[in-house]
């Protein structure tokens, strides 16, 4: 394991990482396309790096945390020769299919290779509630493990690169409608003098106490039995009342609309007295 860390890329994210390093202890460079981002960090005890290459060189372990699969390339490309033989973790959002091309990629150029998906924002690296999914070389996670540590909880998905990108992304899907569903709600009441705090107050609790639901959502899909009793049924959940009661309220059905497509798409196909778990169906076979 080496003591020496390059960042290559200073945005929010990529700056909490270089600065849980330093406060571990590592020795770290850092690298920002666009010059100005390191101040803090360099006040800290970073060392910054002029060009990419100048920074791959100066660590054994290089981190990528960059805007995009394209600006991973972008940087590293010219510097497959100067990668060769190091280890490079990268944290840059990319999907699955873009995660195993740049796995493929690294293994030509000789590069050890983990993927990483980052579950939080960037003030809660190195502290609790942090977490990050990583997958690709399971020698690379085993050995860097102590310093992927220092960001969040650390867990492995195995040696397809893509996995934790999938995970990630499958995680930030979840999250992404429940908050669309909030504001949705938040909208809904506005017009009745609601304020969005007011409706948050109420909404926190009850939307966390939903979330008991899942198991149970879950065992449903895994085996396969739509029909098991005590599920509410896909007719009992059919949503008409609510899209046209925010069409009442004058906002959007659109949120709340695609849910209602989803059942009454299980409904049509005969399975209206099925658990509304059942539109996992509408969604994995998309019309």
């Amino acid at each position: 394991m080496t003591d020496h860390v390059s960042v290559l890329g200073l945005g929010a994210m990529g700056s909490a990482l270089a600065d849980a390093l330093l406060k571990a202890g590592y020795e770290t460079t850092v690298w920002n396309r666009t010059p100005g981002k390191a101040g803090d960090l360099v006040a800290r005890g970073a060392r910054e790096a002029g060009t990419a290459g100048e920074a791959v060189r100066a660590g054994g372990l290089v981190v990528a945390c960059l805007l995009d699969h394209a600006s991973v390339h972008e940087v590293f490309d010219p510097l497959a020769g100067e990668l060769a033989g190091r280890t490079l973790v990268n944290v840059t959002t990319t999907s699955p299919a873009q995660s195993r091309e740049l796995a493929e990629w690294a293994a030509k150029a000789g590069i050890a290779y983990l993927d990483g998906g980052i579950m939080a924002v960037p003030h809660m690296i190195g502290q609790e509630g942090s977490s990050i999914l990583y997958s690709g070389s399971a020698e690379v996670f085993e050995t860097y493990k102590p310093v992927l540590d220092r960001w969040g909880a650390s867990t492995y998905f195995g040696e397809d690169a893509g996995l934790a990108s999938l995970y990630d992304l499958a995680l930030l899907a979840g999250m992404y409608v429940m908050f669309a569903g909030f504001v949705h709600g938040a909208a809904m009441v506005a017009p009745a003098g609601v304020s969005a705090r007011e409706f948050a107050a109420m909404a926190k609790p009850w939307l966390s106490a939903m979330t008991g639901g899942f198991d149970g959502f879950a065992e449903v899909i895994d085996g396969g039995d739509y029909t098991v009793a005590g599920q509410q049924s896909l007719e009992f959940s059919n949503l008409n009342d609510l899209v046209a009661a925010s069409a009442d309220q004058g906002i959007s059905t659109e949120v709340i609309g695609m849910v209602q497509t989803l059942i009454r798409r299980q409904i049509d196909a005969g399975h209206g007295a099925e658990g509304f778990a059942r539109i996992f169906e509408s969604i994995r076979q998309p019309a």
